[in-house]
């Protein structure tokens, strides 16, 4: 399992993973955002 990440680790580069990260990321910030009416007018 682990080779196959590293594979993809590598074809992607930072750019990919942080890329991904941020996705992840606001995709949990957001609806949070949403349900404590931040975004809401």
């Amino acid at each position: 399992m682990n080779e196959r990440f590293g594979k993809w680790f590598k074809r992607l580069g930072w750019a990919g993973f942080l890329f991904f990260l941020v996705k992840g990321l606001l995709w949990l910030i957001i609806p949070y955002l949403i349900a404590k009416g931040f975004l809401s007018k």
